[in-house]
């Protein structure tokens, strides 16, 4: 995944570029960089924090840096802003998305004079260099933009800083969300809508699917309509946005309260026995938690829907390992992923717990987690996913470091259930939370992971959590439709 943000500003726009782009660290942990434009041109920064904190990293260059316009980035891949020069001129340019056509993409380049690309570790090209070499293939940057947005199988959103202001593209489907802050004399424009908040900005325009605009110290000038179809991705919400943001208009922390509440819904029926409604096969939770952070919000939702109190029944020590998706290597995140959550035994102890996570993808994680909840005393443990099974690896959006869609505990199941080659008739039957085979996978699941139950969000429950009509959202994750 990545963020970014950038400024155009009449005054010197370091300090606000700096900490807006460090409000994104939460998107990406590989690396982080900055480019601004001033009167001694393009200036730029790109350090490896996968170790250290954006802010510790960059807090020198706040220092040397000077310029009134500027971009940064915060990427789980490529490192970048890259500085550009071609035929339109020098730029700066920083994207969020993924090339699902690259090696297409690699050979029409070639054939239409571009001569070589950097490679990087592993022999990749860089997406995002990749992405200019596009861009330059027609006469004006707004052509190259649209041309991208055409040519790109996946999803691309695009900055590029130029002499002239910034040059703001959402991708196609508008997958990715991008806003535009305003204050006197200045705009920036943001992945995560929180991010100016604090700086003096408020909310001032948000960009359609596929908009084109350029932004400098004037204003924001429209240089592409909006597209009409919209697929913006329905895991930011569940996971991946910061709670005091909003996309299309719909904040993550209420969506999740909402989410929790639907979630509690659906257990009343089956039911459980704290709440008004409930059935004779009640399940008897003393409390509600969620696995920190995101499945937090989710949780209290639930916790209001049902009348179960509240708890934090374990609490994660994030002073020296801040982010959860650190390092690299699986092994060394699953054994930091433990090492954060500290039990709290009085609220563990002989208790029934009913636990929330923002999703199962491997299931290593969340058995490990259900593990040390019975080591540290607890009775029951029933979990309840805010989002559907994941049956399909993202297309749109690098939310994953799997090669395989074997990496995802639902695929594992059905391969051995099915054999190696499923049909996708039979993977839609998987997703139906009505068939028996969804039933029966989510069962195996619960067996493998020892959970004393286990249901996940239903996706027309999810859809209602979000708020949105069903066509502008992407739940390809959940049931492999576009």
């Amino acid at each position: 995944m990545g963020g970014f943000f950038g400024v155009t500003s009449k005054k010197d726009c370091v300090m606000d570029l700096f900490f807006g782009t460090d409000y994104h660290s939460h998107l990406g942990t590989r690396r982080g960089g900055m480019a601004v434009y001033g009167p001694d041109g393009f200036q730029r920064s790109i350090h490896n924090i996968e170790n250290s904190p954006f802010r510790t990293k960059f807090e020198r260059d706040v220092e040397e840096l000077s310029g009134s316009f500027g971009i940064g980035s915060i990427s789980d891949n490529e490192p970048q802003p890259l500085l550009i020069q071609s035929h339109l001129g020098s730029y700066a340019i920083v994207t969020v998305g993924k090339i699902n056509n690259e090696q297409d993409l690699i050979t029409c380049a070639y054939e239409n004079g571009h001569i070589h690309f950097m490679e990087m570790s592993g022999g990749r090209i860089n997406a995002t260099e990749l992405t200019a070499s596009i861009i330059n293939q027609k006469q004006s940057l707004v052509e190259g933009l649209l041309y991208a947005q055409e040519m790109i199988e996946g999803s691309m959103t695009i900055l590029l800083l130029t002499p002239e202001g910034i040059y703001a593209s959402r991708d196609r489907y508008g997958r990715t969300p991008v806003v535009v802050g305003k204050k006197e004399d200045a705009y920036c424009v943001s992945f995560e809508s929180f991010a100016y908040i604090n700086l003096g900005y408020h909310d001032c325009y948000e960009l359609g699917p596929g908009e084109i605009v350029l932004l400098n110290p004037s204003g924001v000038h429209s240089l592409s309509r909006p597209r009409n179809q919209m697929k913006i991705c329905s895991f930011l919400w569940v996971y991946y946005g910061y709670p005091t943001s909003s996309y299309e208009g719909v904040n993550v922390e209420e969506m999740r309260y909402n989410c929790g509440r639907i979630l509690a819904r659906r257990d009343l029926g089956s039911g459980c026995q704290n709440c008004p409604g409930h059935s004779a096969n009640a399940i008897q939770p003393d409390i509600v938690a969620g696995v920190p952070d995101s499945g937090t919000a989710h949780a209290i939702g639930y916790a209001n829907g049902s009348g179960i109190p509240f708890a934090r029944p374990f609490i994660k020590y994030t002073p020296t390992w801040p982010r959860s998706f650190m390092p690299q290597n699986q092994s060394q995140r699953n054994l930091i992923a433990k090492m954060k959550l500290i039990p709290v035994d009085a609220l563990i102890r002989n208790k029934s717990l009913l636990l929330i996570d923002d999703s199962i993808v491997r299931g290593t994680q969340l058995g490990e987690t259900t593990a040390f909840l019975y080591q540290s005393g607890a009775k029951e443990v029933h979990i309840r996913p805010a989002c559907p099974p994941l049956l399909f690896g993202c297309r749109y959006l690098n939310f994953s470091r799997s090669n395989s869609e074997l990496d995802l505990i639902t695929r594992r199941i059905i391969q051995e259930r099915e054999g190696e080659n499923v049909s996708p008739e039979l993977l839609a039957d998987y997703a139906d939370p009505d068939s028996l085979n969804y039933q029966e996978m989510v069962e195996e699941i619960r067996k493998r992971l020892n959970f004393t139950s286990l249901k996940f969000h239903r996706l027309d429950d999810l859809i209602e959590s979000i708020g949105l009509p069903k066509e502008k959202l992407c739940t390809y994750c959940w049931n492999g439709k576009e």
